[in-house]
């Protein structure tokens, strides 16, 4: 079993820095080099986890690390997207189920996922990194990837079909290996042996404007001049779009959201959630809340507030470490309970539809990004400066918002609060945050 070591070390480097140190983990040295977590890294509507802590499903949010032998599934209007370190995706519509019965490293570093869609719809975009593999199933059909693809699989009570949007895949089953070329459709009979019938066209369905969608917010915000801060690909996109990085004399790169001003730390909204095998961890409620909680230093500038800067080793399962906190910053701690659920921390401001306009949201100083769909409004760093100087501003979305902070919806224990931070605690309201200065209004 693997035990959770939160330790807090005191160094001395030119003044004082107080350090959360990074979660150490003890396991048997056959079980080390397998564990690996892939982060759930968007959550719309009713989707919930069963992340075999005996509590059944759970209402699920972004960032929550999926581990081994976890089962994912969507409510009538639920969607959600699942990121793996090489940028590969995985996206399921409404009323889905699908489980994730292998996610390995091997000795070579290669790594080897598995995925059982059980019902439902699911879209994968796989990158094809050089000796990974990703095996998907449903029905009795087998999927083997080694090269770039990305393919749609609907499985309905009777039939089950695989579209090809790209590459070239092989499906092996009860009735043999059938190969699915680019924009070929394979449907398949499951009441009769997987018999089935290949098409030279791809029928639409629904979700593939929303499928497209996504994928062209990642291939749009995945390039940066700072790319090189961490080995993995994910989550990257969403720091490109929801924050900015810069050179700090004395500090080097470092990263910052937007919508963070002095009142603002990085632990005003997220959760404590307890896994098997690892212990609890903290998850970050912020839509580019991955990477910076997973590797690297969070630092408190005494002139730009909280930043996050890239370096150190990746941390599986971990609080991230804090370097020169101000003096009345109050560091998180894991429940001391022994229970096995998830600790929800509610402190910061969320952003608000104002009256009816539902393509519209308030955002407030301190918000962080809360609340703000990927790529739905437009010069976020502009917005972000207004929202600075007058408290908030108002601007126009062009998708539908998504549940960011969805551990609001009241599934969960009362809030949990871990302190006052530097500037104020923040209130848990959504309209907490405004000054007095008026409305502004951004397109």
């Amino acid at each position: 079993m693997f035990r959770l070591s939160v330790r807090l070390l005191l160094t001395a480097v030119g003044v004082s820095s107080l350090l959360l140190s990074v979660v150490s983990l003890t396991a048997p040295a056959f079980a080390d080099s397998q564990a690996r977590v892939v982060r759930l890294s968007q959550v719309q509507g009713d989707v919930q986890v069963d992340r075999n802590t005996g509590q059944g499903f759970e209402k699920a949010f972004p960032n929550l690390p999926i581990t081994q032998g976890l089962k994912l599934q969507t409510g009538k209007g639920g969607r959600a997207e699942v990121e793996f370190e090489d940028g590969s995706t995985l996206r399921v519509t409404p009323d889905t189920v699908i489980a994730f019965p292998q996610l390995s490293l091997r000795d070579s570093g290669a790594k080897t996922s598995a995925v059982h869609l059980q019902e439902g719809t699911a879209y994968v975009k796989f990158a094809g990194a050089k000796g990974d593999e990703f095996n998907l199933t449903f029905a009795h059909q087998k999927l083997s990837l080694a090269h770039s693809a990305h393919l749609r699989i609907e499985m309905a009570d009777t039939t089950a079909t695989l579209a090809v949007f790209s590459g070239d895949v092989q499906a092996e089953g009860e009735s043999g290996t059938v190969a699915v070329s680019k924009n070929h459709t394979a449907s398949f009979d499951l009441t009769h042996g997987d018999r089935y019938t290949l098409a030279k066209n791809l029928e639409p369905d629904p979700f593939d404007a929303w499928d497209k969608q996504q994928d062209q917010y990642h291939q749009q915000y995945a390039n940066n001049p700072y790319n090189g801060y961490s080995p993995y690909a994910y989550g990257t996109s969403d720091l490109n779009y929801y924050g900015n990085f810069s050179n700090v004399p004395g500090y080097g790169t470092v990263w910052q959201p937007y919508f963070a001003g002095a009142g603002w730390d990085p632990f005003m909204n997220g959760a404590w959630a307890f896994s098997p095998g690892f212990g609890y961890g903290w998850v970050s409620g912020y839509p580019w809340g991955w990477t910076p909680y997973h590797d690297g230093s969070w630092v408190y500038l005494p002139s730009n507030g909280w930043a996050w800067q890239p370096g150190g080793s990746w941390a599986t399962w971990s609080a991230p470490r804090i370097v020169h906190p101000p003096s009345n910053f109050v560091l998180p701690q894991p429940p001391s309970s022994s229970g096995q659920g998830i600790t929800v921390v509610n402190r910061g401001p969320m952003p608000v539809q104002p009256g009816r306009l539902s393509n519209r949201l308030e955002i407030s100083r301190n918000s962080a990004g809360l609340g703000i769909p990927r790529g739905g409004i437009k010069n976020l760093n502009q917005l972000s400066s207004t929202v600075q100087e007058q408290g908030f501003a108002t601007a126009k979305v062009h998708t539908a918002p998504l549940e960011t902070n969805s551990w609001r919806s009241g599934n969960y224990a009362p809030v949990s609060r871990m302190g006052a931070s530097h500037g104020g605690g923040g209130a848990s309201s959504a309209s907490a945050g405004h000054s007095n200065s008026g409305h502004s209004s951004a397109r």
